[in-house]
């Protein structure tokens, strides 16, 4: 962040977005630091998580979180360092996750300004990925929405993302019989079986998809973690094993679209094949984090789960960095740091 200031550089939702946010959607001004009463502590914020939910918040429409008000500044996870504290729970140069937002400083304190504070010697991108949404997604995602067993053919799409990347690595630990990516271009496709160790990845650019899944997944999918939505999906759901789930995280094929999109035609093939589609918010999982963490972290500390970070430099970058989501720009988690 370099020198702290009186001032508070943040991002403020300047405009309902249409297609990829731009100088239209978000605005960078400058506003007052904020003060600590009583019970809050102030925080300079150092890294904000960059995730695909935060596109769908900048929307005026119903979900499971409101939309970003007009004018407010642009919601999102983030680390953030104490410098000053009014709070018995708060000291300073304590490492603070939480709901920092697009700004250069934030406050904590009860309620809805709660933060949690990070142990001593997690690196934050581990924190933001592997410890935090990212990986709690991914944990219950695969193992309890979609109730993976051991033996199972497990499909990830968006494998080389934050999310998709630790699903593959959980379904091997777990025992699945074989595991198989889908992900852009040859690069990420080698990135996801050589340092990922997944059994195959299939490159959705590349022609023959449908084609290709059929070859690595010859007994049909077990389980589909579907993070893109339109025509993955629907190839997928044409390519189900009996019983076979479909756990529906998030649809960032969808999220820029401007008009509307056609639903998946293979959706009756649920009904002959048994099978299940479900989507879940991993919010209603929160009271249950603490396990999967501690044994997400005894896999990093024994070498067995593998993070990456795709690092932007720079607040006035955030913006940037979002649409990478959608680009492809990336490869594992996408960070800010300020």
């Amino acid at each position: 962040m370099g020198e702290l200031t009186a001032a508070n550089r943040r991002w403020v939702l300047a405009g309902r977005p249409r297609g990829m946010v731009d100088e239209q959607t978000v605005r960078l001004d400058t506003g007052e630091r904020p003060e600590p009463d009583t019970g809050q502590a102030l925080a300079a914020v150092r890294w904000l998580s960059i995730d695909p939910t935060i596109r769908t918040w900048m929307d005026d429409r119903p979900g499971y979180m409101p939309p970003i008000g007009l004018g407010e500044v642009v919601r999102g996870a983030g680390i953030a360092d104490v410098t000053d504290s009014r709070s018995d729970r708060y000291a300073v140069g304590d490492l603070l996750y939480g709901m920092t937002g697009w700004q250069e400083w934030v406050l904590a304190g009860p309620g809805e300004q709660s933060m949690q504070v990070l142990p001593a010697g997690i690196e934050p991108g581990a924190a933001l990925n592997v410890l935090g949404v990212n990986g709690m997604t991914a944990w219950f995602g695969l193992l309890e929405v979609g109730a993976m067993q051991a033996g199972d053919c497990v499909v990830v799409s968006a494998a080389a993302g934050a999310t998709g990347s630790l699903v593959g690595q959980i379904a091997r630990l777990k025992g699945a019989g074989r595991v198989v990516g889908i992900a852009g271009g040859p690069e990420k496709c080698a990135w996801v079986t050589d340092t990922l160790g997944f059994d195959a990845a299939v490159d959705y650019r590349a022609d023959g998809l449908a084609a290709a899944l059929r070859r690595q997944c010859a007994q049909g999918i077990d389980l589909y973690f579907d993070n893109v939505g339109g025509a993955i999906l629907d190839v997928c759901l044409g390519q189900l094993a009996m019983r076979g789930r479909v756990v529906l995280c998030g649809a960032i094929s969808l999220y820029n679209a401007t008009e509307p999109q056609p639903g998946p035609a293979n959706l009756v093939n649920l009904i002959p094949r048994r099978g299940r589609m479900e989507g879940f918010i991993i919010l209603d999982y929160r009271d249950r984090f603490l396990p999967a963490q501690m044994e997400l972290a005894a896999w990093m500390a024994d070498g067995r789960i593998v993070h990456a970070e795709h690092v932007v430099h720079g607040l006035e970058r955030a913006p940037e960095a979002l649409n990478m989501l959608f680009s492809g720009a990336n490869t594992g988690k996408v960070v800010v740091e300020l």
